[in-house]
C-alpha cells in the first residue's frame, strides 16, 4: 500500500448574489487572505524551475508553440501562491484556488490532508474582507453544469522502469469502472447538465480520448504528463486526472487506496490483458449514467461485465496478489482498504442505498430521492440542481454534506482534532517534514520552495543556496527532525546539511 502519494483540488467559486465576480480576482482574494493570517515577513515564492509540464511519457516533449496556455503550468505569471508549513501548496489555477496536499504515503493520511485543505480554503474565504463585496462561496464539486469542469486530480509516484503502455493497458479498464466506488454524483447528464438524470461521476462527461497530455482540453482517461518531480531516473508520477472531488472520507480512502494497490500490481507484472474495454471512453460516460449498477461493459474479448464485476475481479486479484507477496503478515491499512472495497462492492451489488454513510454518489442520490419524494420533483427539476451545488458547499452552517455530518450520517475516519493539527502541521513520513518545518521555522530565510527543493536566502552569501529534495521518502522526521530541533537558524542547519 505504501507509496509517494497525494491529491489536488480545484474548488469551485462564487460570491453570493455576484454572478459577474471575476473568478481570478476572487480566487486571488481567498489565497491572498490566508498568506496574511500567517503573519509571516516574508513569503516564499514558488519555485517553477525544475518543472516540465509538456515532457509526454510517450518519449518526446510537446511544442511550447503548440500547447494550450493552461498546459504551461511552469510559468509564474504573478498569481497568488502560497507554500504551507504542512508542506502543502495553495494557489491560483485556472481561475479556481487549488489545494494540493503534502506528499503523504498511505491513503488515511491522504484523507487526512485533504479534509486540512478543506479547513484551510473554508477559513482562508471568510477572512477575506472587501468593503461592499458580499461573501465568497467554495465548492467542492467539478462542474458548474454550464459546460465548464475542474479537476481533482492524484498523484502516485511509480518505478520507472514500469513500462508506461502496461499502465496504459491495465489501468483504464479500472478507472472506467472505479466510479462505482468513488464518484462523487452529479444531477445531469452531458457536460451542461442539460439532459435530465442522475449519475455517479461529476467528471466522467468531460472526458473525450483514452491517453494523452491535455488536462483542460480533449480530457485523456490516462494523462501522460512525465514530471515526476523526484529523482527521474528511479521515478515516473502517474499523474490522474479523472477522479471526482470527494468529501466524503471513505469514498477518498478507496480511491486512493484502491489504484495504490492496482498500481503495485501493475509494477510487478502479475496483470493479465483479459479486461481490456472495447471502447474505454464510451464505456466511461455509460458507466456513469447507470445509477442502477446495470450497464454492461463491453470487453476487447467480447465478454460483458458489469463495472461491478470489473472491480471485483479487481478486487480478487488484488487479494491473491497480498496474499502471494506478504501473506496474513499484511498491514492494517492495506488489510482494511480490502476490506472495505470488498464490503462496498457486495452491499452495492445488493442495495446501492446502504453505502449511503460511506460513499459520496450514494449519498447524494439519498438527499435528492429525499427530495424529490417529499415534494413530488421530476430529474429536470431546478430545485435538485440547487441541492446537488449545496451538498459541495464547504460552509459548515450551509453545506448539505457538512449537516450530514454534524448529525452523523456519514462515516469518519480521521477526527477533528486531527484536522486541525494537519492544516499546520506535516506528514512525518515524507520529505513533506522538512518542506513543513523549514518554512515554520525560518520564513525569513527560505526565498523559494517546490516539491523537490528548498531554496535559502542566507546572511553573506551572494548566491540563493538551494538544498534538492528528490528523493521523497528523505527528509522525515526520522531522517531530520533531530538536526531541525537543534539548528536555531538557517545558517546552522545549511552548515550541519552541507557539511
Amino acid at each position: 500500500m505504501r507509496r509517494i502519494m497525494g491529491t489536488e483540488t480545484e474548488f469551485g467559486i462564487s460570491v453570493l448574489g455576484t454572478p459577474s465576480a471575476n473568478p481570478m480576482l476572487t480566487s486571488s482574494q481567498v489565497v491572498n487572505a490566508y498568506a496574511a493570517m500567517g503573519a509571516r515577513s516574508r513569503r516564499a515564492r514558488w519555485d517553477f524551475e525544475e518543472e516540465n509540464p509538456l515532457r509526454d511519457a510517450r518519449g518526446f516533449d510537446l511544442s511550447r508553440t503548440l500547447a494550450d496556455p493552461s498546459q504551461l503550468t511552469d510559468e509564474d505569471i504573478g498569481l497568488a501562491n502560497l507554500i504551507l508549513t504542512n508542506g502543502a501548496r495553495l494557489y491560483v489555477d485556472h481561475a479556481h484556488p487549488e489545494y494540493s496536499t503534502p506528499e503523504c504515503t498511505n491513503p488515511r493520511d491522504i484523507v487526512l490532508w485533504d479534509k486540512a485543505g478543506d479547513t484551510i480554503v473554508v477559513t482562508a474565504a471568510m477572512a477575506v474582507s472587501i468593503p461592499n463585496q458580499n461573501p465568497i462561496v467554495l465548492y467542492k464539486n467539478n462542474t458548474d453544469n454550464k459546460g465548464a469542469s475542474y479537476g481533482s486530480h492524484e498523484n502516485y509516484l511509480m518505478r520507472r522502469s514500469t513500462p508506461f503502455p502496461d499502465i496504459v493497458r491495465h489501468i483504464t479498464p479500472f478507472f472506467v469502472s472505479r466510479q462505482v466506488v468513488c464518484g462523487a454524483g452529479r444531477v445531469g447528464i452531458g457536460q451542461d447538465g442539460s439532459t435530465a438524470g442522475f449519475q455517479l461521476s461529476q467528471r466522467s462527461d468531460f472526458f473525450e480520448v483514452e491517453v494523452g497530455l491535455e488536462t483542460t482540453l480533449k480530457r485523456p482517461i490516462v494523462n501522460t504528463r512525465d514530471e515526476p518531480h523526484a529523482d527521474p531516473e528511479k521515478y515516473r508520477r502517474l499523474h490522474v486526472i479523472i477522479g471526482d472531488a470527494n468529501l466524503a472520507e471513505i469514498s477518498t480512502f478507496l480511491k486512493v487506496g484502491t489504484t495504490s494497490l492496482v498500481l503495485a500490481m501493475i509494477e510487478d507484472r502479475v496483470l493479465g490483458p483479459d479486461l481490456a474495454v472495447d471502447s474505454p471512453v464510451k464505456e466511461l460516460h455509460q458507466v456513469s449514467h447507470d445509477p442502477t449498477l446495470e450497464h454492461l461493459v463491453t470487453l476487447k474479448d467480447g465478454r460483458k461485465m458489469t463495472a461491478l464485476e470489473l472491480q471485483t475481479a479487481y478486487l480478487e486479484l488484488a487479494r491473491a496478489y497480498v496474499e502471494d507477496r506478504v501473506g496474513s503478515d499484511v498491514d492494517d491499512q492495506t488489510r482494511e482498504v480490502l476490506d472495505r472495497w470488498e464490503s462496498v462492492l457486495r452491499r452495492l451489488a445488493d442495495d446501492p442505498l446502504t453505502c449511503r454513510r460511506e460513499l459520496d454518489w450514494v449519498a447524494k442520490l439519498s438527499l435528492l430521492e429525499s427530495y424529490r419524494d417529499r415534494d413530488g420533483l421530476e430529474w429536470d427539476d431546478p430545485k435538485l440542481h440547487l441541492v446537488d451545488l449545496q451538498y459541495a458547499d464547504l460552509r459548515p452552517e450551509k453545506g448539505l454534506f457538512q449537516r450530514l455530518v454534524a448529525r452523523g450520517s456519514i462515516d469518519r475516519l480521521v477526527s477533528a482534532e486531527e484536522v486541525t493539527r494537519a492544516v499546520t502541521e506535516p506528514p512525518e513520513d515524507t520529505r513533506a517534514y522538512f518542506r513543513g518545518r523549514c518554512l515554520a521555522q525560518y520564513a525569513d530565510q527560505i526565498a523559494a520552495a517546490s516539491w523537490d527543493s528548498v531554496i535559502f536566502d542566507l546572511p553573506g552569501r551572494d548566491s540563493l543556496q538551494r538544498v534538492p529534495t528528490i528523493e521523497p521518502s528523505r527528509g522525515t522526521r526520522q531522517h531530520v527532525g533531530a538536526l531541525l530541533d537543534r539548528c536555531e537558524t538557517a545558517e546552522e542547519l545549511f552548515a550541519a546539511i552541507t557539511s
